[in-house]
């Protein structure tokens, strides 16, 4: 009843704008009888109305000769709207059965004939009504551009055979939509059992015609007398949308309703500034309300679009997200999500990266094989379910809904149809209070929306810190509970994981103590890191652990050790099938990757990509060869596309063979009996997929094992890998290889009395600026333990230059843990670049100062 009364209100109203109340002497400047009053078109009188409606204005008494009685409803009125001011009908204007209020869904050969109608008489107005009609009704639009042939004639000779049928237009529409009801009764009353239009069509079809749709917006669209139709119908069809899904289940009795969203969405206009003010942020709204499978049946639709039309739809959510960011203030007590826009497009643009999943090149097999252990019954467990850190632990291991309904993971994706950094919104991250969210996203997921259950529209600096925050957690909760036990069980408090070291034993010394620690209690390995090396005074403020990595790494990467084989071309390392070190070696390099990632530390890693994406959970396969074994890839690639006869020409079999560590060949069969298997043209993809297998997976099967089990001993209860892709997992531990050291020198803080005005600072910079690619690694080396950029960049490094005293002989010195550099305040710009370089050539090990 509202609703029927706001509508005749708001008819009153353009009734006013458009033919006036009738009264030659009103004063009613808003009232086309007025004598100033300009007139206006009725796409702009449209507009007008629902202002004076929102307002409230005062609508003037209806004159006795433009009264109508009052026994007529306002569809009777309404052609007068298409006479002069005063509601005369002249001789030329359409008659009563060409106003098409009989129309109550669209088809593409209906709009056009309204259109052709509409030109002919140089009026667009019928057109628009029907338009702002349809398009506001969820009814009609659910109804309209069905996949029907006789309402969809795909030939020339049915579409004039139906232009041809003028006389019994009423008849066929009244017939249309009887059997469009009956065919709604009937499918809602089959959905129980079977459920209805959604069985029917199978899980990606939809019952609209799309192409028609598109074909219909290209065409209307064209006419800018028509865009503000559509803008105003969307502004009036979203509230009835979001009561409908809030309250009424919609989509559970008539899945056919998707069919709104799928229209709308065709729309190649939502991007422009009066959608994105006015009407996306309640249509995105509306979207995020339709239940899981409706979200899901709209993503695998999408999935089936082109490039273009998939970018179209994340450049307009991504737009919306923008715009709204940048129209507001965010600050720690106004955040950023609880702004239900940018939340609702968040949502939105979560469907259009997931069809972007899915549309791309899938690999859904290949999965490295989960060692589940069995719970412990130890009392620690007890312990931690009465502190309540086993609920939250456990709400670190999430799966996204959204995900599981559509059985797929971003993981599965090698190469989306849009980069996946396209979905990145920097704005975004820019205002987002990642404490906030990180506490939604842990603690209060149910009532708080975070952004961190929609990883891929953060940025890699962003959900680093999201980690960070994660880790800290877990080292003050391993805390508090050996803080626990102690008082207890009387046992020696002993809050974090010390390790002590000898230089020229580190790697036994390492060994033995995390292998006692991993056997013991794994959960002291989230703890806190501390290393001491015997007999150096260091204090470990993360420097010292950051030369622990360091020097672990560069005895166990050694070629002469044997555990990692080198390839001169690539510059990275690889299993080595053939090592004769014992799996607890390559447990401890996965450890030190994960102590490395949780104590956020960057490591001098070079692996391929695969590494990273079997850690993820990803078997290699024949493509990532093409950087781990690209030589070995090369010749597989030549095989597949070799044109002549490859079983005479090749001459090779199912048996291949290798050098083991001492130069030695052995053979192996990647089938039964493969050495008496040819290879051929039938066979040839089956040989190069277990060849790629067999080099990637089962040949360092043994050693992979040990080290990713070595890797989870750290990691297993992070959101590590609900949040970051196998390339963003690789920039957690190796950091940025790229180096702006002009970024560095805009963040670097000063003390001691430097500033960046002084002589010396000045001379510092560009003495730096001058060094070549690796004396500004030494450089880095030295002031801040690594010699690569954290995620984000240098700009991301916070370094201090401190004053250390007047000139002198004495060569700056650095404290590691903190990025600090302490460097007297020489004479010369010669003396300093002399200094310096000595300085960051020669250091190795720790003192205290």
């Amino acid at each position: 009843m509202k609703r029927a009364a706001a509508k005749h209100l708001i008819e009153r109203y353009f009734r006013q704008l458009t033919e006036g109340c009738g009264n030659g002497a009103c004063t009613n400047e808003l009232c086309a009888s007025c004598l100033g009053f300009q007139p206006l078109d009725h796409n702009t009188a449209a507009i007008r109305a629902l202002e004076l409606y929102k307002i409230n204005t005062k609508l003037c008494d209806l004159h006795p000769s433009a009264a109508f009685p009052d026994n007529n409803s306002a569809e009777d009125t309404q052609p007068a709207l298409l006479g002069d001011r005063h509601g005369k009908m002249t001789d030329n204007l359409f008659p009563p059965r060409e106003d098409f209020r009989d129309v109550h869904y669209l088809t593409e050969e209906k709009v056009y004939e309204i259109l052709s109608i509409c030109e002919g008489k140089k009026d667009y107005s019928p057109l628009i009504r029907v338009i702002g009609r349809i398009f506001s009704s969820a009814d009609g639009l659910v109804r309209s551009f069905r996949k029907d042939k006789e309402q969809h004639p795909n030939t020339k000779e049915q579409r004039k055979t139906h232009q041809a049928k003028d006389e019994d237009k009423d008849e066929d529409d009244k017939e249309r939509t009887t059997a469009m009801e009956q065919e709604s009764e009937a499918s809602a009353s089959m959905e129980g059992a079977t459920g209805s239009t959604e069985n029917r069509l199978g899980p990606v079809e939809v019952s609209v015609d799309i192409e028609a749709v598109r074909r219909v917006y290209d065409r209307l669209l064209s006419n800018e007398t028509m865009e503000s139709a559509f803008l105003n119908a969307l502004v009036y069809l979203t509230p009835n949308v979001e009561l409908d899904l809030t309250y009424l289940d919609v989509y559970d009795t008539n899945p056919d309703y998707l069919n709104i969203f799928v229209i709308v969405m065709e729309n190649s206009s939502l991007h422009s500034p009066e959608y994105l003010e006015m009407a996306m942020p309640l249509f995105c709204k509306c979207m995020s309300k339709l239940p899981l499978p409706a979200l899901a049946k709209l993503t695998r639709l999408w999935s089936r679009y082109s490039v273009e039309h998939i970018r179209r739809m994340m450049e307009t959510f991504q737009q919306l997200i923008t715009y709204t960011v940048i129209s507001n203030d965010y600050d720690s007590d106004s955040l950023v999500n609880d702004d239900e826009g940018v939340v609702a497009a968040t949502k939105c643009l979560k469907l259009v990266f997931y069809a972007n999943v899915l549309g791309g090149d899938l690999d859904t097999g290949h999965n490295e094989e989960e060692e589940e252990e069995p719970p412990s019954e130890s009392s620690e467990l007890t312990l931690q379910e009465l502190l309540g850190e086993e609920r939250r632990n456990k709400k670190g291991l999430r799966v996204d809904p959204l995900e599981k309904e559509l059985g797929v993971r971003t993981l599965d994706c090698r190469r989306p149809l849009i980069p996946f950094e396209e979905f990145v919104n920097e704005p975004l991250n820019d205002v987002l209070e990642m404490d906030k969210d990180f506490t939604f996203f842990k603690v209060d997921s149910e009532s708080k929306f975070s952004f961190q259950s929609c990883p891929f529209i953060l940025n890699a600096c962003t959900k680093s810190l999201g980690l960070y925050y994660d880790n800290r957690i877990s080292m003050y909760s391993e805390r508090r509970i050996t803080a626990l036990y102690s008082l207890v069980q009387g046992q020696q408090l002993n809050p974090y994981l010390r390790l002590k070291v000898r230089r020229d034993h580190i790697i036994d010394d390492a060994l033995v103590r995390l292998e006692m620690i991993s056997m013991e209690n794994p959960a002291d390995l989230r703890k806190q890191l501390f290393v001491e090396f015997e007999g150096e005074q260091g204090v470990d403020e993360g420097g010292v652990s950051k030369e622990f990595f360091q020097l672990v790494l560069e005895e166990m990467f050694n070629p002469d050790i044997g555990m990692f084989t080198y390839d001169e071309s690539t510059k990275l390392f690889w299993f080595n099938p053939s090592s004769l070190e014992n799996e607890a070696q390559f447990t401890l390099i996965g450890i030190v990757l994960g102590l490395a990632i949780y104590n956020n530390c960057i490591l001098d890693v070079h692996f391929p990509m695969v590494v990273y994406r079997k850690l993820m959970g990803k078997k290699g396969t024949y493509l990532d060869l093409a950087d781990s074994h690209p030589v070995q890839y090369q010749s597989l690639k030549e095989l597949l596309d070799y044109e002549g006869d490859v079983e005479e020409d090749m001459m090779i079999t199912f048996q291949i063979s290798q050098t083991d560590l001492f130069g030695d060949p052995i053979t192996y069969d990647l089938k039964e009996n493969g050495d008496k298997i040819p290879v051929n043209v039938d066979n040839r993809k089956e040989f190069v997929s277990l060849y790629g297998d067999y080099i990637l997976n089962k040949s360092v099967e043994r050693q992979f094992k040990a080290f990713r089990r070595g890797f989870q001993m750290v990691t297993n209860e992070s959101p590590l890998n609900c949040l970051f892709r196998p390339e963003e997992v690789e920039l957690l531990i190796c950091g940025s290889r790229n180096l702006d050291f002009h970024a560095l020198e805009e963040t670097t803080e000063y003390d001691g009395g430097y500033n960046k005005d002084c002589r010396i600072i000045k001379d510092f910079w560009e003495t730096v600026h001058s060094f070549g690619e690796e004396d500004k690694r030494l450089f880095l080396q030295f002031t801040t333990g690594t010699d690569r950029a954290p995620v984000g960049g240098l700009g991301k490094l916070k370094m201090i230059i401190a004053k250390n005293g007047p000139d002198t002989d004495r060569l700056p010195t650095s404290h590691t843990c903190f990025n600090a550099l302490l460097l007297p305040e020489y004479d010369t710009k010669e003396k300093l670049k002399e200094r310096l370089l000595k300085a960051v050539t020669y250091a190795k090990g720790f003192g205290m100062l």
